[in-house]
């Protein structure tokens, strides 16, 4: 049979053998074999326990407790079997009775009682509370490392390869945890069963004795007394290994070496205090009546330690190849790595990382890779990574949107809710809020009343929506600030790839990358998607030819996009306008004035306020129509209108009069006069 066949069958063959021996009689010299590979088990098991470097490296180790707890409770039925019916149980249980009792039942029982002590009160209760603290502790932060992990692959720090090995290792720790938590009561309870199983022999032995051999009290004692305490002590020996083993498991935290090189290496890693202790010892032989030799022996050896033990600098010890490739805790590298700002984070309240735990259906993190996805096939860009951390600064159910380190947005995701948006919530149950992103009236309700509310005619969305929809207006808002110029370079080397002459001919030698950002960005503050880069190239370039003023050249990438950008605003094919009287709109060209960030238009401040007031009004009156009108006016004067507009209506699209191409009919709801409202029915 192959050996891999072997090693399949070996283990439930064993445990299938260890149940045979619950009822099946052993004869002695069998129990003594058994006896020795138990003993033998448990010390090997111990060793392997201080020679790993992490405790994953011994998963198997909750279930090799409940198979040697199984052998041995087996072993001890066996023993009580033959000390009851033959007053003997073996070669090893006989030499290891008479070997604790040494002649004096009464100093043996002692003893006896003293290992049962320290291996139930002091080894078993503090492993079993070590192991409880750590499933707790290791459950409760599994969402927080999930959530980092994501996070490092989100922002390219680790491929998904890596990121599937982590949240494997993740949940092995915690499977690992939480078996140990459970293997530690099997440990407990296998040192209570060791208690009674030595009374029942003790009290058995002294009853059979008596009554069913004829012997008297004392030989009844003396006889049975030792094969019982035989009994316990091979019983007790490898169940203390057990639980030595188990203690060093839970109590290892992550580590490059074994324990025992740990051990010496941090004991012995710093010389003053070995040199306290060797000092010490040598004062305590000033005590008058102390032996002086062994408190010497013990002072030299630890100022011999000290002696060749590293001078304390403060820093942990590192490999050499670390100490090589470490760089200094003040280099630029590691200063602009700490300075560095996330260009888009999503920051989440400690409650509400359940959106991000996999384990528990928190597909948040998948919802946002899809949304970089969603928003590069519509705005033609490369949005950046999503930073996603933990915050614990947030109020409870908080989640806060942030723009290059500063907040942007702030919304609230209660745990265990759905958001109920429309006019019929007021039979449910819940808090009343606002859609973050349309402003309108929603309820947070409990997730089980979803149905209810669905057939009462709201619209229900689920908590990761709501976010990822949040997230989705806050880029598209600020979609020209997140553009950067080697995201400008990626683009054109795409284009570049596919229509090489339209690239060589706008850049370098008519525009630079960063005029040609600097167009895209005014595309992108006004929601113009600019994914087709080839026509916006060739317009560039016809255009950069006249001037470099941004303004013309963002206006001649519009115009060559008029239909794409008509599109959004079409209702039934036609497309409804505010415009300007002609009289106003030559006023307003007149008036227009050369700025820093573009022209503006600078009118008299009572006539501006006018003009603002009657846009204001026609597009209250069509939106009571069901309509969404948009501002039109002539080429040269839209950009200026636009900075015009956005401080009072920062969502009222502004065109030109040669981007309505796109359109079949053009519908007018009002044009704006500056002293009075011609409003068309």
């Amino acid at each position: 049979m192959e050996p891999k066949r072997l090693m399949q069958l070996g283990v439930p063959a064993g445990v299938v053998l260890i149940v045979m021996m619950l009822v099946v009689p052993l004869p002695a010299v069998v129990l003594d074999l058994l006896i020795a590979f138990n003993i033998t088990g448990a010390l090997l098991i111990l060793l392997v326990a201080m020679f790993v470097h992490r405790p994953l490296d011994f998963a198997a180790f909750p279930s090799v407790i409940l198979v040697m707890t199984l052998f041995r409770l087996a072993l001890n039925v066996s023993a009580t079997r033959l000390v009851l019916l033959d007053g003997y149980a073996g070669k090893v249980i006989d030499t290891f009775g008479h070997f604790v009792v040494g002649g004096s039942l009464v100093v043996g029982l002692i003893v006896f009682a003293i290992l049962l002590v320290i291996q139930f009160l002091v080894i078993t209760k503090g492993a079993e509370r070590v192991a409880e603290v750590g499933a707790r502790f290791t459950l409760d932060a599994m969402p927080g490392k999930q959530m980092a992990i994501d996070a490092d692959l989100n922002s390219g720090l680790i491929d998904e390869e890596e990121a599937r090995r982590r949240r494997l290792e993740v949940h092995g720790e915690a499977d690992f945890y939480g078996a140990m938590d459970g293997a530690s009561k099997f440990v407990k309870g296998d040192a209570i069963a060791a208690i009674v199983i030595t009374v029942v022999n003790l009290v058995g032995g002294f009853a059979v004795g008596m009554a069913q051999k004829g012997m008297s009290f004392g030989d009844a004692i003396t006889t049975y007394s030792l094969l019982s305490v035989g009994d316990g002590l091979v019983s007790q020996i490898p169940a203390l290994l057990l639980s030595v083993a188990t203690g060093l498991i839970v109590t290892r935290s992550t580590a490059s070496g074994d324990m025992g090189s740990d051990i010496l290496r941090q004991l012995g890693g710093n010389r003053v205090p070995l040199q306290i202790a060797g000092f010490g010892a040598l004062f305590i032989c000033l005590i008058p009546g102390l032996p002086k030799l062994p408190f010497v022996a013990a002072g030299g050896v630890m100022l011999l330690a000290s002696s060749r033990a590293p001078k304390e600098t403060g820093e942990p010890e590192q490999p050499p190849m670390e100490q090589a490739l470490a760089a200094p805790p003040d280099s630029p590298e590691l200063l602009a790595a700490e300075i560095q700002v996330d260009p888009l984070g999503l920051e989440l309240a400690p409650d509400i990382i359940d959106l991000v735990d996999a384990a528990n259906g928190g597909d948040l993190l998948d919802r946002v890779k899809a949304l970089r996805r969603k928003i590069a096939g519509e705005l033609g860009i490369i949005v950046p990574p999503v930073r996603t951390r933990d915050n614990l600064d947030l109020p409870a159910r908080t989640y806060v949107i942030k723009l290059y380190g500063i907040e942007v947005a702030r919304g609230e995701s209660p745990r265990g809710t759905v958001l109920a948006i429309g006019d019929t919530l007021g039979g449910l149950p819940g808090e009343s809020t606002r859609e973050p992103v349309f402003g309108l009236e929603a309820r947070w309700i409990p997730a089980e009343l979803r149905v209810q509310a669905e057939l009462s005619g709201a619209t229900v969305v689920d908590r990761a929506s709501v976010i990822t929809t949040h997230l989705a207006e806050v880029v598209g808002t600020h979609a020209g600030r997140l553009l950067g110029r080697e995201d400008v370079k990626t683009l054109t080397d795409l284009v570049k790839r596919s229509h090489p002459v339209v690239v060589d001919e706008l850049t370098p030698a008519q525009l630079t990358l960063g005029e040609v950002q600097r167009v895209l960005q005014h595309l992108l503050e006004e929601q113009v998607s600019v994914r087709d880069l080839v026509r916006i190239f060739e317009a560039l370039s016809l255009k950069a030819q006249v001037t470099k003023d941004p303004d013309a050249l963002a206006e001649a990438a519009r115009a060559a996009l008029g239909p794409a950008i008509v599109a959004p605003h079409l209702a039934d094919g036609a497309v409804h306008v505010i415009s300007f009287e002609p009289t106003l709109e030559q006023r307003m060209l007149e008036a227009m004035r050369p700025a820093d960030p573009g022209s503006v238009i600078a009118l008299d401040p009572l006539l501006g306020q006018r003009v603002l007031a009657e846009v204001t009004d026609l597009r209250t009156a069509a939106e009571d129509r069901g309509l969404r009108p948009v501002v039109v006016c002539a080429p040269q004067l839209r950009p200026a209108v636009r900075r015009m507009l956005v401080p009072v209506l920062p969502s009222t699209a502004v065109l030109s009069y040669t981007e309505l191409t796109g359109a079949t009919q053009v519908r007018s709801v009002g044009t704006v006069s500056g002293d009075r409202l011609a409003v068309t029915a």
